[in-house]
């Protein structure tokens, strides 16, 4: 999703002249002075990576705002969606919030979990999405997309692709490519991204597919990018193709953004929204989405928690077409 230096800056001016009558409004409808001690924000994916990376920095500006800490907090593992238990088990006072992430709406769909993404959370905002890509260490023989298709098919199941995990968005691509082709690849999931991109530029596999944090290594030559799977050309990698423009007919970017447990007041979630969408426009952390090639992909509670109902019903027909639907 492209946006122009001028209407970054046209959102950025907009968003700061609102906070001028929004707060002292939010402040007095939240209950027993909310916020009265620190927020917990739960990210689903180690300490160090991208993800994480900007979310602190979000978190650090959205607590000036709120006049209480933003503490974040990590739960790696299960694709992402090991935040959801927390969110189920939390109180709705506004104090335990969480950033959902797009295998928490897949989830469901492939295997039997406790927890629902729509029934359990309060949507607060939609903040950003990522950029995918596939890369190779930057020896390899690999140089295109059709590279790793041809030795997929000359040694059936001995091409190893390591992915952030089993059901993210990376994984349902790769297995949507090679299904359509007939071919199988071993599947290597990591929870870290720098862990993952060690290991392709090491050769312990052979290729990596991942969000925005390849990008360093890329930029210092230790991976070679052959695909990216947004809608347009990355202006990082002006050479490098999309999926799309390669006729395979996907793009995703996986939009994702913050909710809370199930039964918030409107009170509060107003006073976190605004507070966060303050944080998501402030020029220091657009900067920080900048390094991986983030943008704001700002909605507000009602929107986003539509996004999400309509990317939730999208993730079933896709988890049903690729036929990895939880048995009965």
């Amino acid at each position: 999703m492209a946006m122009n230096p001028d209407r970054r800056a046209l959102l950025q001016a907009l968003a700061a002249l609102g906070l001028g009558t929004a707060w002292p409004a939010a402040r007095a409808q939240a209950p027993d002075g909310f916020p009265s001690r620190p927020v917990t924000l739960w990210v689903p994916w180690p300490a160090g990576g991208a993800t994480d990376l900007t979310m602190r920095v979000l978190a650090e500006l959205a607590g000036r705002h709120l006049g209480q800490k933003v503490i974040t907090e990590n739960r790696s593992g299960a694709g992402g969606t090991l935040a959801m238990p927390v969110l189920q088990q939390a109180a709705p006072d506004g104090y335990t919030v969480a950033q959902l992430p797009q295998p928490a709406l897949r989830m469901p769909w492939t295997q039997k979990v406790q927890w629902d993404p729509i029934r359990d959370t309060t949507p607060i905002i939609q903040l950003t999405g990522v950029t995918f890509g596939v890369v190779v260490a930057a020896a390899s023989p690999f140089k295109s997309l059709d590279d790793v298709f041809a030795a997929a098919k000359a040694r059936p199941g001995e091409l190893t692709v390591s992915t952030n995990g089993v059901g993210t968005t990376p994984h349902v691509v790769m297995d949507e490519l090679m299904g359509r082709r007939g071919l199988s690849y071993t599947h290597v999931p990591y929870k870290g991204t720098a862990e993952q991109m060690l290991a392709v530029a090491s050769g312990q596999v052979q290729v990596g597919i991942n969000s925005n944090g390849f990008a360093p290594f890329v930029d210092n030559g230790k991976l070679r990018l052959l695909v990216t799977f947004g809608e347009h050309r990355h202006k990082r990698w002006p050479t490098v193709p999309t999926l799309k423009e390669l006729g395979h007919g996907i793009v995703a970017s996986s939009p994702y953004g913050l909710v809370g447990p199930r039964g918030m007041s409107a009170p509060v979630v107003k006073l976190l929204h605004d507070a966060f969408k303050a944080a998501l426009f402030d020029p220091a952390h657009l900067a920080e989405l900048a390094k991986y090639d983030q943008e704001p992909m700002y909605l507000g509670p009602e929107e986003y928690g539509a996004a999400l109902r309509e990317a939730y019903a999208a993730e079933k027909r896709t988890v049903e077409r690729l036929g990895l639907a939880a048995k009965p």
